[in-house]
């Protein structure tokens, strides 16, 4: 579960020796926040006119060889509290064109922002993480410092853990110029109509879930909040969701039972090539009016069957008027013990049709959905029978 994979995940580069001795005032010492999510793409430009164009974001800064980044390309994008990572290399035999040419495009790191990134990373390597980028200090150009240091966390996915000395700082690489506001704020297209990263799911091999939620209790001091063994049709899966103490941190890992037949999970992990974020959840307030305008910039949401709306009602009670801009949206609805939740899919946008994205407006509830799977299954099953399909 954890294999070495050099220090290509890790935006930040030490310069100089280390001393390690940085505190950052208001920061939680044992607690995360989301810093940013780096993807490894082969076109970094590429990626980022597409979720600026598509999804609202702005570019908050690049970097590149005129920018003291020689072999690579990377591309800082934002929107509410999201920070977005765009890496390409500048040739075809670095760490990330080798990412891309086993994975394709993908989340590459999720670096979790600390009070403490030594003590964070001690913590996990004591409990079986393997070593990417050992503590290190950088200094900026306004002379403040900042330490990161990172460990593997599953697949070729790692956890970078920075800490800034400067608690206002948003770039994660000192050697990353800060693009225009005004600029930034016009490209983005006025109001951000999304503002969290909700959640990451995971694909897990099958006997591989026990032990990386065990890592992330022991090894990073998070929580298991559920767990739960999915059933559709002759296909099943087992997941389990572990979050920061705070909160603030989410990841839903799921893994095959390899008892049944092969479903989504299994064709996530030969497409991609083992482990990996299948999909980001992005929070948004208002999906009634994120979705229309996402889609009118070209991206394909998952088609739901007229017939998954003919029961949903009874699976999470009244939905009042929100029934018919569900359906006319296509957008789910689930219900738990603390409240309501719609969310929508969108069609992977890459060959291998691996990563892609979910939409997700909570109104109290604090599970994931997954009584969605059951029904979308129920749903195709009800169409087919309609119309004598097999």
């Amino acid at each position: 579960m954890f294999r070495s994979f050099g220090t290509a995940g890790c935006p930040i580069s030490a310069v100089g020796g280390p001393h390690l001795a940085i505190r950052t005032a208001g920061v939680s010492l044992s607690d995360y926040t989301v810093s940013h999510v780096e993807f490894h793409v082969g076109d970094a430009r590429q990626a980022a006119y597409y979720y600026r164009t598509a999804f609202g974001f702005h570019t908050v800064a690049e970097g590149g060889p005129e920018t003291g980044l020689a072999d690579r390309r990377s591309i800082l994008l934002g929107q509410g509290d999201i920070r977005l990572l765009m890496t390409s290399d500048l040739t075809s035999d670095g760490p990330v064109a080798r990412y891309v040419a086993r994975h394709g495009d993908g989340v590459a790191n999720i670096a979790l922002r600390t009070g403490d990134a030594e003590g964070t990373f001690r913590r996990a390597v004591e409990h079986g993480a393997e070593v990417v980028a050992e503590p290190a200090e950088v200094e900026y150009e306004d002379g403040t410092v900042a330490l990161s240091a990172a460990v593997r966390a599953f697949g070729d996915t790692v956890h970078t853990f920075v800490q800034y000395e400067d608690a206002g700082r948003q770039l994660p690489h000192p050697r990353l110029r800060a693009a225009d506001a005004d600029a930034g704020a016009q490209a983005a297209g006025g109001e951000a109509r999304l503002h969290s990263l909700d959640h990451f799911a995971v694909c897990l091999p099958a006997g591989e879930l026990a032990r990386t939620v065990a890592f992330y209790e022991k090894g990073l001091g998070f929580d298991e909040a559920f767990e739960e063994f999915i059933e559709v049709g002759d296909q099943a899966m087992e997941s389990k969701v572990v979050r920061s103490p705070s909160g603030a941190v989410t990841l839903t890992f799921l893994e095959p039972d390899v008892r049944r037949k092969p479903g989504q999970i299994d064709t996530f992990l030969d497409a991609h090539g083992g482990a990996g974020v299948q999909h980001l959840a992005f929070g948004t307030s208002d999906i009634a009016a994120a979705v229309p305008h996402i889609a009118g910039q070209g991206v394909e949401f998952l088609h739901t069957p007229a017939t998954y709306y003919d029961a949903v009602e009874d699976r999470v009670g009244s939905l009042g008027g929100d029934l018919a801009v569900l359906r006319d949206l296509c957008v789910l609805a689930d219900r738990d013990d603390w409240g309501l939740l719609y969310q929508i899919f969108t069609r992977s946008p890459h060959a291998r049709g691996t990563f892609f994205l979910e939409l997700i407006e909570r109104r109290g509830a604090q599970t994931f959905g997954s009584g969605n799977i059951k029904g979308l299954y129920e749903a195709v099953e009800r169409a087919q029978a309609l119309t004598g399909a097999t």
